[in-house]
């Protein structure tokens, strides 16, 4: 009888040092390192495509300052792209096993894009999966004043009311009733703090963000944009066609939506080794 299970790769964990953060990080997989980088998803949330990816690959996840396992010492302070930048390059070089090509997407997406203009030399290949740089859009006021309305919305109390807010600002369409499911309940003391550290000091200072397109022109790295095959209208795929457009080059479509590496992992990875494949 054939055995038909598939074996997970060894998980290897351990922590670097940040500038006032104690980073967790994850390896698994063997070969040169691919790093998967979101804000603020933890680790955990790349665990399927991980696995999918540590036959060919060096598979680094981590955990963003403040989320999940890693520490940061000032909770009041906000985290900018360029600190997530930083951290991201210190796991990185604590793993010392070479550069790392670079996956980031959404909140992570702005961080390997700010890696990508301060240390190129530790990422070749930069794909920004649906970044959402509200600063690229014609109607960037508007959209401001829709984030902020929905973080006074949040901080008010009202959970699920930020929650509808976000979803209508990205474009995203969730059935009323699935919405409520999702977040109509209370959540875990961890998870909670983790949202609310999110909504307070993380979402703001990416949204916006303005990338140096110049020097994402002039830099070594290849800097790919990723959208979702099923984001088209949304706001993190117009922002994506925006920063595509000023850099001059084609957008890559994969599979799913904004969480296509979660929702379809199998096919985001067969993607993601073909994008690779043609960038090396």
């Amino acid at each position: 009888m054939i055995n038909t299970e598939t074996t997970s790769p060894e998980v290897r964990t351990g922590w670097a040092e940040g500038r006032g953060a104690n980073l967790y990080y994850e390896t698994r997989g063997s070969g040169p390192v691919l790093a998967l980088h979101a804000a603020p998803m933890a680790a955990s949330s790349f665990e399927q495509l991980a696995n999918e990816l540590a036959a060919e690959y060096t598979v680094l996840t981590m955990d963003p300052r403040g989320i999940a396992h890693s520490t940061v010492a000032d909770r009041g302070a906000d985290v900018t792209p360029e600190t997530r930048a930083d951290d991201l390059a210190r796991v990185i070089e604590h793993v010392d096993a070479g550069p790392a090509a670079v996956l980031g997407s959404s909140g992570g997406a702005v961080s390997a894009l700010a890696l990508a203009q301060q240390r190129p030399d530790l990422a070749p290949t930069v794909i920004a999966h649906e970044p959402p740089l509200a600063e690229l859009l014609p109607d960037r006021l508007e959209l401001r004043r829709s984030h902020e309305a929905n973080r006074e919305t949040y901080l008010s109390g009202d959970r699920l009311g930020y929650w509808k807010q976000f979803l209508a600002t990205a474009g995203i369409e969730m059935p009323d009733e699935a919405v409520e499911e999702i977040f109509g309940g209370d959540l875990p003391e961890a998870d909670a703090r983790d949202e609310r550290y999110f909504v307070e000091r993380m979402e703001l200072p990416a949204t916006y963000w303005r990338p140096d397109i110049a020097v994402l022109r002039e830099t070594p790295t290849r800097v790919l944009i990723g959208i979702g095959g099923e984001s088209a209208g949304q706001f993190c795929d117009r922002t994506s066609r925006a920063l595509a457009e000023e850099l001059s080059t084609e957008p890559v479509l994969f599979p799913g939506g904004h969480t296509g590496f979660v929702d379809e992992p199998g096919a985001f990875a067969a993607c993601l080794r073909e994008v690779l494949a043609k960038a090396s």
